[in-house]
């Protein structure tokens, strides 16, 4: 189905559902294609390819509202799924607040390319597919024999979206992503099995990193594990790799939407133009990266994206407030969920930052745990490197650390200016001082 049969089919779907009774409604068709390939021991181990197209539609009668969704485009029956679902809504239990989202928030312009889609998607065949597998798990193999396994991961993604509100929105969406990699185990005298990855996402397949570096990189980073153990509780320095950063970023995630806020299950409410981290922090939303795997010129709602600061230099500028809670609170929405999570940098180079730790713990990855959106509470497993006098010494795991939002963002003292590019929260390292960790 091309974009002017999906925009025809919308429209009707749309009108269908008005002439069937609803007040308002939302139609939502989309056609995807995902492949996916895991290549281990020189062979193929998985290799699945989906197709998918649908229509969703969200129906709002008298304030009462529903979601529905059909892989069956066919018109005929789609006039009966649509008087069916404008049927059933009517038995709803009415909520003043359920309606469109306010015209005037809608997108004026549309024209904006973000360079979202790789035109030569369509030329990848599975012969290329397999070679790249192949080569990232060769060399992986060929860093050390005390490498156990390696499993190279391929998965791309191409989507295609119209979207029609019956208040006056149309929008389109239409893009590609590819995320590859390795994942690799090793072997341990005592025993044990360290692992550890490298995969990288992007927009465009001609960015994704070589397969020598992906495959030697995974392969790198679990030899460097053996040997761990954990070490004595007590208070360290914390340097945070890039790629792992976003985890702690999570902890205000939950706390920053309209939902928590509305529900009392925030740390973060009433807490708006107050200081809530170090003055290093300063965090921004920005969904007009070009290639960034977040972008867009829209939200869920329909509502228009726009370049937002939430933390400015520690203290909080903004809530991610959708149509239906920022109605119930009262206030203007602003987006459901953040687009591309971009930060002020720092000036330094991670190793320049290693070099300042005295006596700390360098995370490379935070293992399970939870963050309490309410209380603000949190507690990670991770795993690491000791750093003594700027130099790793050792690996270590089967390490925590526990505390509080409010607590551990204060104790922020720096940031890298190397942000990690292949994820939406383009996140750089970052040093924290006087951090609790458990160990032994």
């Amino acid at each position: 189905m091309n974009n002017k049969e999906r925009l025809e089919l919308a429209n009707w779907s749309m009108k269908h559902a008005l002439k069937s009774g609803a007040n308002e409604s939302v139609v939502s068709i989309y056609n995807s294609r995902d492949i996916e390939i895991e290549y281990r021991d020189k062979k193929i181990e998985k290799l699945q390819e989906s197709t998918q197209s649908g229509l969703n539609l969200q129906v709002y009668t008298n304030h009462k509202y529903s979601s529905h969704s059909t892989n069956d485009l066919r018109k005929d029956s789609l006039a009966k799924f649509i008087e069916e679902a404008v049927a059933g809504t009517k038995y709803l239990t009415e909520d003043e607040f359920r309606s469109l989202v306010d015209p005037k928030y809608y997108p004026k312009d549309l024209a904006m390319d973000l360079k979202l889609l790789d035109e030569s998607y369509e030329k990848i065949d599975s012969a290329d597919r397999v070679k790249l597998v192949s080569e990232i798990e060769a060399a992986a193999m060929s860093v050390s024999d005390q490498i156990i396994s390696s499993t190279a991961g391929y998965y791309d993604s191409y989507y295609e979206t119209t979207r029609i509100h019956s208040n006056g929105f149309t929008g389109e969406n239409k893009g590609t992503s590819f995320s590859v990699g390795a994942e690799v185990t090793v072997k341990d005298k005592d025993g044990g099995r360290p692992e550890d990855y490298c995969y990288v996402s992007t927009r465009f397949k001609n960015e994704i990193l070589s397969a020598e570096y992906l495959g030697k990189e995974a392969a790198r980073r679990a030899l460097r594990k053996i040997g761990q153990k954990k070490i004595e509780s007590g208070t360290y320095q914390m340097l945070v790799e890039n790629r792992a950063s976003a985890r702690l970023l999570g902890i205000f995630s939950g706390a920053m939407s309209a939902r928590s806020i509305q529900q009392k299950s925030s740390f973060l409410d009433g807490m708006l133009n107050k200081k809530i981290a170090s003055e290093k922090l300063t965090v921004i939303d920005d969904p007009f990266i070009v290639k960034g795997l977040g972008s867009r010129l829209f939200d869920g709602d329909g509502i228009a994206a726009k370049k937002r600061v939430m933390i400015e230099k520690g203290v909080l500028k903004n809530y991610f407030v959708d149509n239906y809670y920022g109605k119930k609170l009262g206030w203007e929405p602003t987006t459901a969920s953040p687009a591309n999570i971009v930060l002020e940098y720092g000036s330094k180079s991670f190793d320049q930052l290693l070099k300042e730790v005295s006596k700390g713990i360098l995370v490379t990855g935070f293992l399970g745990g939870n963050s309490n959106s309410t209380t603000g509470d949190f507690s990670f497993g991770l795993i690491g490197m000791l750093v003594e006098n700027g130099e790793i010494v050792k690996p270590v795991n089967e390490m925590n650390i526990s505390g509080n939002g409010k607590e551990i963002w204060n104790q922020l003292v720096e940031l890298g200016n190397d942000p990690y590019l292949y994820s939406s929260y383009r996140v750089p390292s970052m040093l924290f001082e006087g951090i609790q960790f458990s160990g032994i």
